[in-house]
């Protein structure tokens, strides 16, 4: 068995504010590296441990620099993909032949009604993002992605507004809440302890669990992205990529058979969005 682990920052239990990593660091980090600890020694912990060879981490906050070295020491089986930027984003290396996916501290989607940090993929250039006509959060477009190559996400953690966000679309999924959201900058954080048993329940119910019990989420193909961006002068520069449609000042379309295909624009198209000159 397999397990393919994508780690973000703001929906970890304690940490609230962007401003933190400028004022904090230290904390923010120990905050994230104690809930990817705590899941991972569940992990270990589990009757069907002696079944998994593999526990691949990617570090997908920011710069990917968040999680220390030393976590692949906790087990021989943990390896940890850090740094960017790199070639599909928060889900790099991930493959067909892993049985289960977990994405951990994740967060809602932007505009999200009291979502902690609410934003996808980029807060400062992303006003607006949909594919196939409904709005995106990191979760469910890095879910379709790994649908895409065949492999089922199982387990998510992050805060209560996800958790809404995530139960229509994706069921079946053992979800750990970790606060809720006062105001985008605000939250109440749950108890560690609470946070600590829910991790151990979720885990204990994910891997019990083969890989064809569990459903794969995709989007019917051909998929259409379409992301309304801050400012016309970042929609300009994302019109540089060939194919993209402009529909409006600030929107564009562009549309792919190939998820994997349309899941690298995300991000080419981001990137280049920031190099407008406002």
């Amino acid at each position: 068995m397999k397990i393919y682990i994508s780690t973000d920052m703001e929906g970890m239990p304690g940490t609230f504010n962007w401003e933190q990593e400028k004022t904090d660091r230290t904390s923010v980090r120990r905050n994230y590296t104690r809930h990817v600890q705590t899941v991972l020694e569940s992990i270990i912990a589990h009757p069907r441990s002696a079944e998994i060879d593999e526990i691949l981490i990617a570090d997908s906050h920011s710069a990917g620099d968040n999680l220390d070295y030393s976590i692949t020491a906790l087990d021989r089986r943990i390896d940890l993909i850090s740094g960017c930027p790199r070639q599909f984003y928060m889900m790099p290396d991930l493959s067909p032949e892993f049985d289960q996916v977990f994405l951990l501290g994740y967060h809602s989607g932007t505009g999200a009604l009291r979502g902690n940090m609410d934003h996808t993929y980029s807060n400062s250039r992303i006003h607006k993002i949909f594919i196939n006509g409904k709005p995106m959060n990191e979760a469910l477009i890095n879910s379709a992605y790994a649908g895409w190559m065949g492999v089922p996400v199982s387990l998510v953690s992050g805060d209560i507004t996800l958790q809404s966000e995530l139960a229509s679309p994706m069921p079946w999924l053992n979800y750990i809440p970790t606060k809720k959201a006062v105001a985008k900058f605000a939250a109440r954080n749950f108890s560690q302890s609470r946070v600590d048993e829910a991790v151990k329940i979720a885990v204990e119910r994910a891997l019990k669990l083969k890989k064809t019990d569990i459903p794969l989420f995709t989007f019917e193909s051909p998929v259409t992205l379409k992301i309304e961006f801050h400012s016309t002068a970042m929609t300009d520069q994302a019109c540089l990529m060939p194919d993209v449609c402009r529909l409006d000042g600030r929107t564009i379309e562009y549309t792919h058979a190939d998820y994997s295909v349309l899941f690298e624009a995300i991000m080419a198209l981001v990137t280049l969005a920031a190099s407008a000159n406002i």
